[in-house]
């Protein structure tokens, strides 16, 4: 018989009541989720100060402490957009309602799975995606979740617009990089952008040192706000697992706000009922508020299941007028739909949101991983990717490329991979420099296998390991 203690109170949880056991595989899921970020950090963060470092732009003492500080900003300030679009690719709602074993089963595969595979490339020294390697995880979990216990299991249209950032992304850097770097040599003609450093004091001008630091700067902060969010959805996913009624919404914003929130959109949706009264998205929308408002009563009285149902109408709700603010055919004035986007966007932190210890927490292991073990990587990324050292300009290419794709998927709410985007970058530059020929074909070969092996292998990773510890429930 499993001892019970009740009323554990914990800094920033509060008050729980798990099982000996359970208590036990929740601190060690915590543990692990720190743990993954921090092998992301020293994993992926590498990219980050490569080009800073072979260009001699800064020694690694001071890189490396530059970029984990501002991968630290980056998760704080980058929201959790990208989280929440982790969060989505496994049935949530399905898994809140089960016993919490089942939860466990989930995390812990998706961890290990995670934590095994980014291990192993990063000590053969391969520039691998932990994006890829998280969301195949995912993937799996929710597959191996379909299984066993049925329901709507992996959100294939989240996974297929996951898919397209990750597959998109390599190929636009690749692209905006050989443009940009085919500028700066017919257009600039900068001599001085274009000297490969030898040597310990063949140090760069401080103006291309000026810029080297920016864009290792931008790409630091951008890898935080983009990839630490995954980090984010990974111990979010733990806290909702094993305490759903405490993280299914956020309890913190007040029943009040909520009211008049769900009060705003019932009188406007008043208005567009009067002028669309046999449209059925309307007619559903309005009902699902007046639902809302009685429910939120039950959510308020702390019952698990009353605080369940409120999730979901509150997410069927952003959905409604989602269908309606897109739906040309439904007549509404641009005043009520920008009431009911501006309502929206208001319910949204609701259900998708995340404490700001649990952003601290992954920033700091973060920002530390940055500073341990990068060096594998930078070896890689720095020498290899190229038959040449890497010159000023085709490292501050690849870094503007790839600070500006990762900023731009993170304003869309996508997970991109900085290792691919900087890997592809770094390629582009090369092969505007001196064509296909200055490309090291080894050493694509081993990243563009890890990239083709790595979602298969998660996938497959995952499902083995829910299986397994499915056996002890």
């Amino acid at each position: 018989m499993l001892l019970t203690l009740n009323m554990i109170t914990l800094p920033f949880i509060g008050d729980i009541n798990l099982s000996g056991s359970i208590l036990f595989i929740f601190f060690l899921c915590l543990l692990a989720v720190v743990a993954f970020e921090f092998v992301n950090g020293f994993h992926d963060t590498a990219n980050a100060v490569a080009t800073v470092i072979y260009t001699k732009a800064l020694k690694p003492q001071y890189a490396v402490p530059w970029s984990g500080f501002w991968n630290f900003i980056g998760v704080n300030v980058g929201g959790v957009a990208v989280a929440m679009g982790i969060l989505k690719l496994v049935p949530l709602n399905e898994l809140m309602t089960l016993p919490v074993q089942v939860g466990a089963c989930m995390v812990l595969s998706v961890l290990l799975a995670s934590i095994i595979w980014n291990l192993g490339t990063w000590y053969l020294g391969i520039p691998c995606s932990s994006s890829h390697t998280l969301i195949g995880a995912m993937i799996g979990g929710g597959l191996a979740f379909t299984y066993y216990y049925g329901g709507g299991g992996v959100n294939w249209d989240k996974a297929k617009e996951i898919g397209m950032s990750l597959i998109l992304s390599p190929l636009f850097g690749f692209g905006a990089a050989l443009l940009l770097m085919w500028f700066l040599m017919h257009v600039l003609k900068s001599e001085k952008l274009f000297h490969i450093p030898h040597g310990e004091n063949d140090k760069p001008s401080f103006f291309v040192r000026l810029l080297l630091i920016t864009t290792c700067t931008l790409v630091s902060f951008f890898h935080g706000s983009n990839d630490g969010q995954k980090g984010v959805g990974l111990l979010m996913l733990i806290l909702i697992a094993f305490l759903p009624a405490k993280f299914a919404i956020d309890h913190t914003i007040s029943d009040d706000k909520i009211m008049a929130s769900l009060n705003t959109a019932q009188i406007t949706m008043q208005r567009v009922l009067a002028a669309n009264t046999a449209n059925h998205d309307v007619t559903t929308l309005d009902s699902l508020v007046t639902k809302a408002q009685i429910d939120l009563k039950a959510k308020a009285a702390g019952a698990d299941a009353g605080t369940f149902k409120f999730r979901k109408e509150i997410q069927a709700i952003n959905k409604n007028i989602k269908a309606i603010s897109t739906n040309n055919k439904i007549v509404i004035s641009d005043t009520d739909k920008a009431t009911l986007t501006s309502t929206s966007k208001d319910l949204l932190k609701i259900t998708d949101f995340a404490p700001l210890w649990v952003i601290a927490i992954i920033s700091i292991s973060l920002g530390i991983g940055t500073m341990i073990g990068w060096k594998r990587i930078v070896v890689t990324i720095g020498e290899k990717i190229g038959n040449e050292h890497l010159n000023y300009a085709q490292g501050a290419v690849s870094e503007i490329v790839a600070a500006g794709t990762i900023g731009l998927s993170t304003g869309f709410g996508l997970p991109v991979s900085t290792t691919h985007v900087l890997s592809s970058g770094i390629a582009g530059a090369m092969v505007a420099s001196g064509g296909t020929k200055n490309l090291n074909n080894g050493t694509l070969k081993s990243i563009a296998m890890a990239w083709i092996l790595t979602l298969p292998v998660c996938i497959a990773l995952a499902l083995v390991l829910f299986a397994i510890f499915h056996l002890f429930i």
